[in-house]
């Protein structure tokens, strides 16, 4: 190592891997060329292959962007995907999309219907997502491609289960879930990722009364759901090559600038921060909903990344510089500054609407997280 790179902060050097300081959770507003292409697809009027040329002309000019703003870590920003999670799931072997009689409810609002159904053993096979991450692999030049996925526990969260064994075995259902994470990570692997992302909303049941009621309908009680989502997570993750890093993103629902579900870490902090072997969690910390950093005191692994979503992907107006500054020195009372880094509280567009935000505002929000980022760990 030269004397420069010695002579560096400690902090600096231990954030050559992902996550970084400045970094982002993965979804970007959907270019307008992107979204005529899309209705043009399902109109019939151009070919899938059409519509693929030009969501890797969109992508191109994203990455381009997102290296423009100083990231080190670009992603594909979705583009291909109508929601951040169904496009995955609805590909793994035995499960498929239907329409429901009514979509998602968010607060005063509610998404389009869709669904998925889990009708036949669940494996990991040929999934369309792995060339989606071999192309931005392949443009991504000294940045960081990051491939994003919805958590295992998502398939649990979501999906409506028709398989008989499934109903009544779930842990024939979690074992056969997390081996086909494995594969998919495998696969992810074999194709160059080397940062791979879990984005999940079912953490956020345990955090308010409307959540506890969405258990005690899925006929178990909080400390076994708990433990079933610990055990998906870290069965699907486990054995993973060693340079590949696994972090997890935990969100209240993001759709139209809007939310699902609220309330802070408290309940299920404990087996979040110290039950979860992955190498970095992206939290969400843009407003009150997510409660304080109180719950942080459960972190006990000095290698454990926490991503701090001060930054938040719901409206265009830029943060106080000053105020984030001092959320991460807070923040930094309970885990030390060199466990920490800040990024969006989300992505821009979790499904293929979008948040009610531009894209100049998109944009100036990821140099915002750069620039304090950058003064803060200097």
């Amino acid at each position: 190592m030269s004397q420069q790179n010695t002579e560096q902060p400690l902090h600096t050097l231990l954030r050559k891997n992902p996550p970084f300081r400045a970094d982002q959770v993965g979804s970007l507003l959907r270019p307008a060329a992107v979204k005529q292409a899309r209705l043009q697809r399902a109109a019939g009027e151009i070919s899938a292959e059409q519509l693929r040329e030009i969501e890797n002309k969109e992508i191109i000019r994203s990455v381009k962007k997102q290296k423009e703003t100083g990231l080190n870590v670009v992603t594909d920003g979705e583009f291909r995907r109508a929601w951040w999670h169904f496009d995955f799931l609805e590909n793994l072997d035995g499960v498929e999309a239907f329409t429901p009689e009514s979509g998602i409810q968010f607060h005063n609002v509610q998404t389009k219907a869709r669904g998925i159904k889990v009708t036949g053993d669940i494996d990991f096979s040929q999934h369309p997502m792995l060339e989606d991450y071999k192309f931005l692999h392949s443009i991504a030049g000294d940045a960081v491609p990051k491939m994003t996925i919805p958590s295992p526990n998502m398939l649990f969260f979501r999906g409506k289960l028709e398989k008989a064994a499934y109903q009544n075995d779930y842990k024939q259902f979690q074992h056969d879930v997390s081996k086909a994470y494995k594969k998919a990570i495998q696969a992810f692997y074999d194709a160059g990722c080397r940062y791979l992302q879990l984005d999940d909303t079912a953490w956020a049941v345990f955090l308010s009364e409307a959540g506890l009621r969405q258990i005690e309908a899925f006929g178990t009680t909080p400390d076994e759901l708990r433990k079933l989502f610990a055990a998906s997570i870290n069965d699907a993750i486990k054995d993973r090559p060693d340079d590949l890093k696994v972090t997890m993103h935990i969100c209240r629902g993001n759709f139209q600038s809007t939310w699902t579900a609220e309330g802070g870490y408290d309940a299920a902090a404990e087996t979040i921060f110290d039950g979860l072997d992955l190498d970095g969690l992206f939290l969400e910390y843009d407003d009150s909903r997510s409660g304080g950093f109180e719950p942080l005191r459960y972190v006990k692994r000095s290698d454990l990344q926490l991503v701090l979503g001060l930054i938040t992907s719901k409206h265009g107006e830029l943060e106080d510089k000053d105020a984030i500054k001092r959320r991460i020195e807070e923040a930094s009372q309970y885990v030390s500054l060199d466990q920490l880094c800040l990024s969006p509280q989300c992505g821009f567009a979790s499904t293929e609407e979008g948040n009610l935000i531009t894209e100049e505002q998109q944009w100036a929000k990821l140099r915002h997280v750069v620039n304090i980022a950058g003064e803060v760990w200097k």
